[in-house]
């Protein structure tokens, strides 16, 4: 059977974002079709590109991780000739991608409706920190403030006493980028039935509170809200990480038929006896004593051990790796989780690959991402400029060109 060409093919994306939740987004609608053009700023390009240590040859890490796939051009979005490039460049774009501050692309003259005067077609993806409506709209948003605001920390970390955790990743970031890419690739299908372009609009404070369904639905249903149990879950036990003779390793027996087939593994089947663990309500409402007994028993054997164990009785159940681990753990491999990139450059550059596979696409090698204003002079020339007007452009400084 012949490849398909993968999903987003012939979209036309024009990304104006810098750091992570906007170029993830453009990375993602890159990776499944979409041609993306990434313009930066003259001074410096995408803040991401100072974000070191560390680096690869002179590039910064976080820029290589974030922008692979795209084209990049460099324009001074300050200037009158900078912004009717950009355009120029809208004029037959399907998408563009924006995180600025609060009102930035209404004093450069880029709002939503100038932008769709000239583009009836254009679906507009704004990505903040709150969101464009609601009393908080002109706050900046980072990661940190936004899983605050979101109740995540309230939520993360060995308990509500030991103070305030992060999650280790930016993760209002990166669902933020999820979800902006989401709500790109719905907008173009609705775009093929009508011509007409929309407004999406997404926030890193939301992004936050997608990840408490299961904390909200406590809070909704009974007043309270709940608090940080480290390692386990709040509905469901045994569902956490255990120690073991050399380690930890994490087991979801959350239901009653996996609760049985652990007390077989550890070979104490009159637990289930215990009318303290008899049922999931039960063991949550003991839990500390369930964890204090089941840690007797898996201290008994390796982390290795155990999870041949748990496997052979179908207990999920697995090792608590580090990043370096995962990276090289054979799954992560055999579902290209790894890529690499041929950097003109620097040589071969490694990054996250797509978590969402498309069986029967075409298999495209990833492009790697550009360096500042790689492609300024290729983008224009096909907009019609003349050799004379970009380098004209390019003397002035409304182009940066590498």
């Amino acid at each position: 059977m012949s490849d398909l060409p993968k999903p987003l093919s012939g979209m036309r994306v024009i990304e104006l974002a810098h750091i992570m939740a906007g170029p993830l987004c453009g990375m993602m609608l890159a990776d499944m079709g979409a041609e993306v053009i990434k313009v930066e700023k003259i001074d410096g390009g995408d803040d991401a590109r100072r974000m070191v240590p560390p680096q690869v040859g002179d590039e910064s890490a976080a820029f290589l991780m974030m922008n692979r796939n795209k084209r990049g051009v460099a324009l001074d979005l300050k200037s009158d000739d900078g912004r009717a490039i950009l355009k120029d460049l809208l004029k037959n774009a399907d998408c563009v991608i924006e995180n600025f501050r609060h009102d930035t692309m209404e004093r450069l003259g880029l709002s939503y409706d100038e932008l769709t005067a000239i583009n009836p077609g254009l679906i507009y993806v704004e990505i903040s920190g709150y969101g464009r409506t609601g009393p908080y709209r002109e706050r900046a948003g980072f990661d940190l403030v936004a899983q605050g605001a979101s109740g995540l920390m309230s939520i993360t970390g060995p308990g509500q006493d030991d103070g305030p955790v992060k999650v280790g990743a930016p993760v209002t970031d990166i669902t933020a980028g999820i979800l902006a890419a989401m709500g790109a690739a719905a907008a173009y299908a609705g775009k093929q039935k009508t011509g007409l372009g929309t407004r999406v609009d997404t926030s890193l404070f939301e992004a936050g509170i997608t990840h408490t369904y299961w904390q909200s639905a406590i809070a909704l249903a009974t007043g309270q809200s709940p608090t940080a149990l480290g390692s386990a879950h709040p509905l469901n036990a045994p569902y956490q990480a255990f120690p073991t003779a050399d380690g930890y390793i994490n087991i979801g027996a959350a239901n009653q038929r996996n609760w049985l087939r652990l007390l077989d593994v550890i070979g104490a089947p009159e637990l289930n006896e215990d009318p303290r663990f008899a049922s999931n309500a039960d063991r949550m409402a003991h839990l500390e004593a369930l964890v204090g007994v089941l840690n007797g028993y898996f201290r008994t054997q390796t982390s290795e051990v155990w999870l041949d164990l748990l496997d052979q009785a179908g207990v999920p159940a697995g090792p608590i790796l580090s990043i370096g681990e995962m990276l090289e753990h054979p799954q992560a491999i055999a579902r290209d989780m790894v890529v690499e990139t041929a950097h003109e450059h620097l040589g071969p550059v490694k990054g996250l690959g797509m978590a969402v596979k498309f069986h029967g696409t075409e298999t495209v090698k990833s492009k790697p991402p550009p360096t500042h204003g790689q492609h300024s002079r290729d983008v224009l020339s096909e907009l019609g400029y003349s050799d004379n007007q970009i380098e004209a452009l390019f003397t002035r400084g409304v182009i940066h060109a590498s």
